[in-house]
């Protein structure tokens, strides 16, 4: 009898613990670190903005192409790789939920770092407006090729590569179905 007392207490703990609660990322926001210089922080937040401070533990990130397990604490986890110069950040987190990711450029100026969403659509409007501006007026076809040339030439010298550069796109659209 008390074995069989003892294997009831034993599955009901045990199914205590598979019930847990598991805690995912479906939401993050970049910020500047405010307890050290040049690094940002990544912070994981609900749909109203709201730090998720219940959010503890290791979780996977890729960050700009890298690997990445961050620890978080109460919501917040720091990324150790101090930032030389403005550049573009693109943080992705793969969990049961699905892929979310993230392009941010953080622009350094006077040792400050200003984390900017950047948007997907973004990134779809400013080629296509500079074709459509092409093909509406001729004598601007030159025009439109030397700022799409300058646009290729900010995004490549700030870390933002092809492939970075449609994932980040693709990951926008699939969002929307």
């Amino acid at each position: 009898m008390k074995k069989i007392l003892f294997v009831v207490c034993l599955i009901l703990v045990a199914s205590s613990f598979a019930f847990a609660d598991t805690i995912t990322i479906k939401q993050f926001v970049i910020k500047e670190n405010p307890f050290a210089d040049s690094e940002v922080a990544i912070v994981a937040v609900d749909s109203a903005g709201n730090v998720q401070e219940k959010v503890d533990g290791v979780f996977a990130f890729t960050i700009n192409g890298f690997q990445e397990q961050m620890k978080f604490e109460k919501g917040t986890a720091f990324y150790r790789h101090k930032l030389d110069k403005s550049s573009f950040f693109y943080v992705k987190h793969i969990n049961d939920a699905g892929t979310h990711s993230m392009l941010y450029y953080i622009y350094k100026q006077d040792g400050k770092l200003r984390p900017m969403h950047v948007s997907w659509m973004l990134l779809v409007i400013i080629p296509l407006a500079l074709v459509l501006l092409g093909y509406m007026f001729k004598r601007f076809i030159i025009i439109a090729i030397v700022i799409f040339c300058i646009f290729l030439y900010f995004n490549h010298h700030n870390g933002l590569t092809v492939p970075t550069f449609f994932e980040s796109i693709f990951d926008g659209l699939k969002g929307i179905f």
